[in-house]
Parts: structure tokens; C-alpha cells; sequence
């Protein structure tokens, strides 16, 4: 069984940034394609980024590429989403995943993810 808890999340005003952080239990986290997707009230569960468990790959959702990065440590089991230049639209609870061996690789679907935290709340203001 993983675990997966995030944080950083909070209030913030339209142009901040925040960094979310979401770590993983046991010892093969190297092992784990990761992933956050967000959910806002009324709407279903939306890809943001995903990173392979090297590092070496990430993919970004289109609206928010160039504001959003997906990176990891795998010393710290963490992965984290740094997101720049927020939008009120940007308002959701956002969630990290874990793909685990065997892979699923259905990057941008929330069915090939095995494991999730509760959400960490993002909250934008104008």
C-alpha cells in the first residue's frame, strides 16, 4: 500500500505562486510515475502534469504550460507542482497520484493512477 499526502496548498491573490509538494510511501517511490490533477466544485477531475519516475519526461496540460512544472526528488520521495502567475480559474483541490509497476500509462487519465492523496485545496482570488 502507498501513501500519498500533499501540501502547500492556501489562499492566494491572482499573479502569486505557490509550490505544492506531495510525498509518497515506500521504499521503491523512484519507481512511481507521478502525477497532480485538480477538481473544481461541478466539474470532473482535470490533468495538470505528470513526470516518469526518472525525471527524465513530464507532460504539462496545454493551459498551463509555461505557468505550471512538474519535478521530483526521488531522495525525498516528493514530488512537486510550482505553479506561477495563478488564475482565479486556477481554484480547485489538486491531487497527486501514483502510477506503480505494473504501469498503466494512461498519463492524462485519472484510471491509470493506483494512488491518491485527500487534495490539497488552492483557493485564487481577483
Amino acid at each position: 500500500q502507498v501513501q500519498v499526502v500533499e501540501s502547500g496548498g492556501g489562499l492566494v491573490q491572482a499573479g502569486d505562486s505557490l509550490r505544492l509538494s506531495c510525498t509518497a510511501s515506500g521504499r521503491t517511490f523512484s519507481t512511481y510515475n507521478m502525477a497532480w490533477f485538480r477538481q473544481a466544485p461541478g466539474n470532473e477531475r482535470e490533468f495538470c502534469a505528470a513526470i516518469v519516475w526518472s525525471g527524465g519526461t513530464t507532460n504539462h496540460a496545454d493551459h498551463q504550460k509555461g505557468r505550471f512544472t512538474i519535478s521530483r526528488d526521488n531522495a525525498l520521495n516528493t514530488v512537486y507542482l510550482q505553479m506561477n502567475s495563478l488564475k482565479p480559474e486556477d481554484t480547485a483541490v489538486y491531487y497527486c497520484a501514483a502510477d506503480t509497476p505494473p504501469y498503466n500509462d494512461l498519463i492524462f487519465d485519472p484510471h491509470g493512477y493506483d494512488y491518491w492523496g485527500q487534495g490539497t485545496q488552492v483557493t485564487v482570488s481577483s
